[in-house]
């Protein structure tokens, strides 16, 4: 990739989004491409092949979908499954017909079985069944990751699929309905913090263990894959390393300030017992994180704290 490549970065408002714009930036891409949903309705098919077709990327970056926690996944399953996979098909084929050279596609590590070996190496795909609450976010991935593989045997193209593990970061979505438990902790934690140290009631047990990225490390690895030419069409994006649900409470209490009790509400589901990526094929490449969790987590603390007014908040209609 030369840096006057033209490069489309779909979802640059999201977190992931933002975060692979901010790294091309830096590193001083100056033709990146992007629009914003009242510019495009990416689950527009034609609209979207006409938009790839006009500005003839030399790579995508797909970074666009619908997300959310367990309680989002589990409301609107129809929403996450059909707009995901609408979404991800239009961009990807589009892509192939206005012959993009490179198409690198972000999806999730919950496309593993629910009770896949740890760590979750690629090879665990589609060897189990998935975890029910997320299964239908999870298909759709699924889907993406097929589809990238099946244009790379069929036409040759480096089209390939990250999959990053739990990511946190600025930007993210901290709507307490809709968001991953990393934010939702956070602000949980923040406002209780503010609010004379009001006691903090968290889903579940606490015993579950998650694998947690910061965001720019993901966006770090893209510009690695836009780099390099990668052997394989699958790669897992993580630190290798995870921690339980209730440390991470602690963690998050003991940064923010709080001071009141943990309260764990059994009656709610844990998801997943543990998620830890395997991330030995993406450092055979060369690439690996570069952000600890503790200076992820206060950084974000502090972006939040200064940007909570603004901060985007995701609903979703049934």
């Amino acid at each position: 990739m030369k840096k006057s490549d033209a490069i489309y970065v779909a979802g640059h408002r999201g977190m992931v989004g933002s975060a692979v714009v901010r790294k091309l930036e830096e590193e001083g891409y100056s033709n990146i491409i992007t629009a914003a949903s009242s510019e495009l309705d990416l689950r527009d098919q034609q609209r979207v092949y006409a938009f790839l077709k006009e500005n003839n990327p030399k790579a995508v970056v797909i970074a666009a979908a619908k997300v959310g926690g367990i309680m989002a996944n589990d409301t609107w399953p129809y929403t996450f499954i059909h707009e995901n996979i609408v979404i991800q098909d239009n961009l990807i084929h589009g892509s192939h017909l206005a012959n993009a050279e490179k198409v690198i596609f972000l999806g999730s590590s919950c496309i593993y079985p629910k009770f896949a070996e740890q760590p979750m190496s690629e090879e665990s795909l589609l060897t189990g069944p998935l975890e029910p609450t997320n299964q239908w976010y999870a298909i759709a991935k699924i889907a993406g990751v097929k589809t990238c593989q099946a244009l790379r045997k069929q036409y040759g193209r480096d089209y390939l699929s990250l999959m990053p593990t739990n990511l946190y970061g600025p930007f993210d979505n901290f709507d307490l309905e809709t968001s991953h438990v990393l934010p939702a902790m956070i602000r949980k934690f923040y406002e209780a913090a503010h609010n004379g140290h009001a006691d903090v009631t968290l889903w579940g047990s606490g015993t579950p263990k998650r694998e947690f990225l910061h965001v720019d490390d993901v966006a770090g690895a893209v510009l690695y894959a836009l780099k390099h030419r990668l052997k394989s069409h699958l790669y897992n994006v993580g630190t290798g390393r995870d921690i339980s649900i209730k440390e991470l409470a602690e963690l998050i209490q003991n940064l923010t300030g709080h001071e009141g009790n943990i309260l764990w509400d059994s009656s709610k589901p844990d998801g997943t017992p543990r998620k830890l990526m395997d991330v030995s094929r993406f450092a055979g490449e060369g690439w690996e994180y570069s952000i600890g969790l503790k200076e992820g987590v206060k950084a974000t603390i502090e972006w939040y704290a200064k940007n909570r007014e603004e901060i985007r908040e995701v609903r979703f209609e049934k």
